[in-house]
């Protein structure tokens, strides 16, 4: 069975914005967690994704989950069942747990593409999971979705009057399957790869469309950002909320509270639970003129390689019955639980700590930059220190900081970048001024369709696996893309 009609990314923006601009807590009336009690907390998220590649019976769009199962023969396609069932699986070790009588947390992040993807091959068993996790009642205690781009776009390369079409799609897109109570309760994001920008107009731009957008807080890799004077966040820092301040090349400023994705990439971290076994070494520490609990934040594929597909579940499940069984001696009045990012920021609110007391951060490599620049910002001024530096400096870089910084997203991919940022002018180009007339284009089928090819255009996926293949998806869906706008 398969629904081959364009997904729900679009037409219901006015909509969604009201919904959305409520800051009201939502955790508070669920959380059996006490602040008083806890010494040290740990949060895990876990990422999801597959692609959508031009790859069906007759070339029509279908997710790459769904291209494994019909190709069992090619790579390590032989996975893919392995990796429906980790899709679904956190239905089943929740309600497990809670049975046992612990008190289990964790964050989902889902990419656009993979929900609809799998409601595209009518797998209502994983569908089906998902709604549970994300709407019964009882697992709202214990499961926290965070926002994401559509299609798994990074931010630093992606054309930034796209960065409010990812983010909106993605809203729409559960909104759809899950209901506006749900999507309520999604008030943290998760940025592809933990790619953060790091040129102040693309970052400002970034942060901004979040604001717009309703979120609280985002997730950033610990590396990604450094303190205004340019040094590194300080051992104590990494387990607090900070302040992530976007300054633009003509000095507008937006800000969001960040948690401080730790470590580089290794899925082995949250794979084997590394977290809790951090959170047992530390302790409360200063914020504002209280002492709060330090919080270990982590994210990891959840279904890529061996140690995500076999060893995470038991992993999770011990962590999680060790942190109920410590009883805490006497003079040790505090435990280690697990906790959801938004959970622990409306519980540190009620406490009267926010945001003004959390330590304010900027982009990597800004702190040379700024310094560059001086005093008279201006976009030209901002460009030409950017030049300036880079000549200077190999190191030196806007293109901003991931998890995978050893590779570049932009270095050698010109055949994909040029055609997505052309398709995107020519999107814009075709409808900012009709929408600017009438928001309801965005309802037509036309329009939908169009920014569908778009958006899969930005796809990461197509650069990540190098040349081949997937470059050529990438035409595939860029020719589509312009026949569909001609």
């Amino acid at each position: 069975m398969t629904h081959s009609q364009s997904p729900a990314i679009a037409g219901r923006e006015a909509d969604l914005h009201s919904l959305l601009q409520n800051r009201e807590p939502v955790w508070l009336q669920d959380t059996n967690l006490r602040l008083q009690g806890i010494s040290s907390a740990f949060a895990c998220a876990l990422h999801m994704h597959q692609p959508t590649i031009p790859a069906g019976k007759s070339g029509e769009l279908v997710s790459h989950l769904q291209y494994m199962v019909e190709n069992q023969g090619e790579g390590d396609n032989h996975n893919a069942e392995p990796f429906a069932q980790c899709y679904r699986r956190m239905a089943d070790l929740i309600p497990q747990l809670i049975s046992e009588g612990c008190n289990p947390r964790i964050m989902l992040d889902y990419s656009g593409n993979l929900l609809w993807g799998v409601h595209q091959m009518g797998r209502e068993d994983i569908t089906g999971a998902l709604r549970y996790l994300a709407c019964d009642l009882e697992m709202q205690r214990h499961v926290e979705w965070l926002g994401t781009f559509w299609s798994h776009a990074v931010a630093p390369s992606t054309p930034i009057p796209d960065l409010k079409l990812q983010i909106s799609a993605w809203q729409h897109q559960f909104v759809d399957l899950f209901g506006e109570e749900a999507l309520k309760r999604v008030k943290g994001f998760s940025p592809p790869e933990m790619h953060l920008p790091n040129h102040p107009d693309t970052l400002h731009a970034f942060i901004q469309a979040l604001n717009e957008c309703g979120y609280s807080w985002l997730m950033v890799q610990e590396h990604s950002v450094e303190n205004p004077d340019g040094s590194p966040l300080s051992h104590a820092q990494r387990y607090l909320p900070n302040q992530l301040v976007a300054r633009s090349s003509t000095g507008d400023i937006a800000r969001i509270t960040v948690l401080i994705k730790t470590q580089g990439s290794d899925t082995k971290l949250v794979g084997q639970m590394q977290p809790y076994y951090e959170a047992l070494t530390l302790g409360k520490q200063p914020l504002g003129n209280r002492q709060v609990p330090s919080l270990v934040t982590q994210i990891a594929d959840g279904e890529n390689g061996g140690v995500m597909m076999n060893e995470f579940p038991e992993a999770f499940l011990q962590a999680h019955r060790k942190a109920s069984n410590r009883n805490p001696t006497d003079n040790e009045q505090a435990q280690t639980v697990a906790i959801n990012g938004s959970e622990w920021l409306e519980l540190l609110e009620q406490e009267g700590v926010t945001a003004s007391d959390f330590p304010e951060v900027q982009a990597v490599k800004q702190h040379q930059l700024w310094e560059k620049v001086g005093s008279c910002s201006t976009r030209e001024n901002v460009n030409a220190a950017i030049d300036e530096l880079k000549a200077n400096n190999s190191d030196f870089s806007m293109e901003g900081a991931s998890w995978t910084n050893n590779l570049s997203w932009v270095e050698g991919y010109d055949n994909v970048l040029e055609p997505m940022n052309q398709l995107s002018a020519d999107f814009h180009q075709r409808f900012d001024q009709q929408i600017a007339k009438d928001p309801s284009i965005t309802t037509g089928e036309s329009y939908r369709n169009a920014l569908l090819h778009l958006l899969l255009l930005e796809t990461s996926c197509f650069r990540y696996w190098g040349q081949g293949a997937w470059t050529e998806y990438a035409r595939s869906i860029h020719s589509r893309g312009k026949a569909l706008l001609n």
